[in-house]
C-alpha cells in the first residue's frame, strides 16, 4: 500500500490489516490551542485546571456510566472548546476517498456471507436446485 501524500490527514490500514486508522493532526492542534486560549486569565486558568483535575480523577478510577463523558464536557465548557472537526478541501476529499477505498477493500475481505461463496464443487447442486426448486415448507404447527 502506498503511503499518503499528506500523512497528517490520512486514512490507512491498521497494523493487523483488520481495521482502518484515520489520522487528523489538525484536531489535536486545535484542541490544545482552544484548551489554553484563556490561560492568561487567572480565574479561567484555575477553572480549567480544576476541570482537568476532575477529569484526571475520573480517568484514574472506575468511572460510572456517563461520568467520563460529563468530565470531558466540563473541560470543553470551561475552556470554551469547539467541536473537533477538520475542514477538508476538494482535492483532499478525493485523496481521502481513494485511501479509504483501499482500506475498505482490504478490511472487508472477510465480510462475504456464505451465500456469496461460490465453490465449484457445488455448481451441479446449484444448477439442480434452480431447475427443481424445493417445495415450500409446510407449517408443522397447524398439523
Amino acid at each position: 500500500m502506498t503511503e499518503s501524500s499528506k500523512p497528517q490527514l490520512s486514512v490507512s490500514l491498521g497494523s493487523n490489516r483488520l481495521h482502518g486508522v484515520v489520522r487528523a493532526d489538525r484536531i489535536r492542534f486545535d484542541t490544545l490551542t482552544q484548551l489554553v486560549q484563556h490561560w492568561g486569565d487567572p480565574q479561567s486558568r484555575d477553572d480549567i485546571i480544576d476541570a482537568l483535575d476532575e477529569l484526571a480523577s475520573v480517568v484514574g478510577s472506575a468511572a460510572r456510566e456517563g461520568e467520563l463523558d460529563a468530565a470531558v464536557e466540563q473541560v470543553e465548557d470551561v475552556a470554551g472548546m469547539d467541536t473537533a472537526q477538520v475542514e477538508v478541501q476538494a482535492p483532499d476529499v478525493r485523496r481521502l476517498l481513494a485511501e479509504l477505498t483501499v482500506v475498505e477493500r482490504v478490511t472487508s475481505r472477510f465480510q462475504k456471507g456464505a451465500a456469496e461463496i461460490k465453490h465449484p464443487a457445488l455448481r451441479a447442486t446449484r444448477r439442480h436446485l434452480a431447475e427443481n426448486p424445493l417445495p415450500g415448507q409446510q407449517d408443522r404447527r397447524s398439523a
